[in-house]
């Protein structure tokens, strides 16, 4: 399961909107988060197979985290 801080989110979430493959920089600049928290980002999200990377192009793989975001309480089943 994985968890997906803040950053992590708007990787996703910029990577998403443009719906084509971006550059650190381009997601940097995107996202307004530095390009050494993307660059932390991009490497754990590359890790758990959510983005793939081609001449240094990032984009999403198809694979969504599973686990739920850091600030959102998980669910409870039904009683």
């Amino acid at each position: 399961m994985v968890k997906l801080n803040k950053t992590d989110e708007k990787v996703v979430a910029t990577l998403k909107a443009e719906g084509k493959e971006l550059s650190l920089q381009e997601l940097a600049e995107k996202s307004g988060e530095t390009p050494k928290k993307i660059f932390r980002s991009l490497k754990k999200l590359f890790e758990y197979e959510i983005i793939s990377t081609q001449a240094r192009k990032y984009k999403l793989t198809g694979k969504m985290p599973t686990g739920k975001g850091r600030d959102e309480e998980p669910e409870q089943p039904p009683e």
